[in-house]
């Protein structure tokens, strides 16, 4: 138990370095030979993964090799990956997960593997037209409209990265398949900002993978089918035109003429639900999606694996008239985890304009301390904790949110993501992520909370009653005290309630 991450990290750093047997070298140089150029991904393929209660969503690697060059290159990027993978079930993360589910000592039997990508080629590109990840039952109900049983898809075009990872800046096109037109946001002012404006590809070329913007693909006149994928930003294009600049055209991913083909659809409910009544459990799949000339689809399933869900649990009362002052937020929509009452003991608090006005590496210290802080917390059943922050949390731009990993939130009761706009700190609901599925397995509620909304009350003065014990607690870091709040509420009879038929969820002090 002693040395439990210390010897992983040093076992790791092994792996990577390591080297194969030759009998070993032959039938990987065999399996070169066998894919050709084609472009191949290498996938874990452990027993614990994908599992009921124990999905490792996320937790071991997948690598795209573009599989171009030289048959000693590509069998040198090959290698490479197949060390990667083996070393990432020796990540904090995945260590701490297994810690979690009582699999620390339980031997991890790993294979891998290796397929061919789903795509066409395009030039020198090669990605799919669209890929995403399906859910047969849908725990982001954010109408009183939508049924949980019907599911919901989170689709992006080219490769599927971009669907089960959270991702910078970008947002894939989130659909509840009883309601595939209903959008959570409003307006083309929303559209335009929570849509997807870059994607996954592989480049033969530079024989790598690679992100491009959407804008470039489409001006590289690729053998895209926009119109059925995207809708035409006539407002950008005016004012581009009112600027100068004239020709230039701007597209809207929303899919809505593909969601007008019915047997699009269909097909994939049914799948869903075939998959669901065999593994008698809801299922999480990921899946391509490749047209032909004539506009018929082909779609491939690429996974499927036992989809945790915490259910809506018994509906709660949402009291009403509770004095203003004694609320710290109250919202419509945009939570997940049910229907829920549960009382806070601890909140720790990041000050968004002061994270905003850090330095980057100041930015990294900040998501340490959060993982030290969290570490602290030990049983979250004993020390209940509210942990708000501004963006995304798990970011992997500090500039977009707290870069932490989830092992450093893990025994937070309640994670909530506040936008900040003048810092373009915004939350990304990140329904369908790898993200998403920590967060249920772990049964960690979710909210995101946006100010601006006319249906949100966020009163962040309300900590300015509470005294900080950030310098009690972790006094090495003082000079961040100013940026993180840690409050001690146990006397305050704070708690958050939550009513998914409503959509209501609020948070207050009685």
């Amino acid at each position: 138990e002693e040395g439990y991450f210390e010897a992983a990290s040093e076992l790791r750093e092994r792996i990577l370095h390591g080297k194969f047997l030759g009998e070993i070298e032959e039938q990987f140089q065999q399996m070169i030979e066998y894919f050709g150029s084609s472009p191949i991904i290498v996938r874990s393929s452990s027993l614990f993964e994908d599992g009921f209660g124990n999905a490792f969503a996320g937790k071991y690697e997948s690598i795209f090799c573009a599989n171009q060059s030289t048959p000693e290159e590509r069998y040198f990027q090959f290698t490479k990956a197949v060390r990667k993978i083996f070393a990432s079930t020796l990540s904090e993360d995945a260590l701490t997960y297994r810690l979690q589910r009582g699999l620390d000592k339980v031997d991890e039997q790993m294979a891998l593997l290796v397929q061919r990508v789903s795509g066409v080629y395009r030039k020198h590109y090669f990605f799919p037209d669209l890929a995403g990840v399906g859910h047969s039952h849908n725990m982001y109900v954010w109408t009183k409209r939508l049924s949980p049983e019907a599911g919901m898809l989170r689709l992006v075009v080219g490769l599927g990265t971009r669907a089960v990872n959270r991702v910078e800046k970008d947002y894939p096109r989130v659909v509840a398949l009883d309601a595939p037109l209903l959008r959570p946001n409003a307006g083309i002012k929303d559209e335009r900002k929570f849509s997807q404006h870059h994607v996954d590809v592989i480049n033969l070329k530079e024989n790598r993978f690679e992100t491009v913007p959407l804008e470039s693909l489409i001006k590289e006149k690729l053998d895209i089918d926009i119109d059925q994928m995207a809708i035409r930003d006539d407002e950008a294009i005016q004012m581009m035109k009112e600027r100068g600049k004239r020709g230039k055209e701007f597209w809207i991913l929303t899919f809505d003429k593909l969601f007008s083909n019915n047997s699009f659809l269909d097909d994939l409910k049914k799948a869903l639900k075939l998959l669901e009544s065999h593994y008698q459990y809801p299922v999480d799949i990921e899946f391509t999606v490749n047209f032909s000339e004539d506009g018929k689809f082909r779609i491939n399933l690429l996974q499927c694996r036992p989809l945790e869900t915490k259910g809506l649990g018994q509906r709660v009362n949402v009291p009403k008239n509770i004095k203003r002052d004694k609320i710290l937020f109250e919202s419509e929509g945009n939570f997940l985890g049910g229907n829920i009452l549960q009382y806070i003991k601890k909140i720790i608090y990041v000050n968004p304009e002061r994270y905003n006005e850090l330095a980057l590496t100041n930015k990294y210290d900040i998501a340490r301390i959060i993982g030290e802080l969290n570490r602290q917390i030990g049983n979250r059943e004993d020390i209940p904790t509210l942990l708000l922050g501004p963006g995304r949390w798990g970011s992997t731009t500090p500039s977009l949110g707290i870069p932490t990993n989830f092992s450093e939130i893990n025994n937070i009761a309640v994670l909530g993501e506040v936008s900040f706009a003048s810092g373009d700190l915004m939350p990304e609901l990140s329904f369908g992520t790898h993200f998403f599925q920590d967060l249920v397995e772990n049964q960690i509620f979710y909210v995101a909370l946006f100010p601006e909304k006319d249906s949100v009350l966020y009163n962040d003065s309300w900590f300015s009653s509470l005294k900080n014990l950030f310098e009690e607690i972790i006094p090495e870091f003082a000079q961040y005290s100013d940026v993180i709040g840690i409050y001690d509420v146990s006397e305050k009879n704070l708690k958050i309630i939550s009513d998914v038929l409503s959509q209501r969820v609020i948070c207050f002090c009685q």
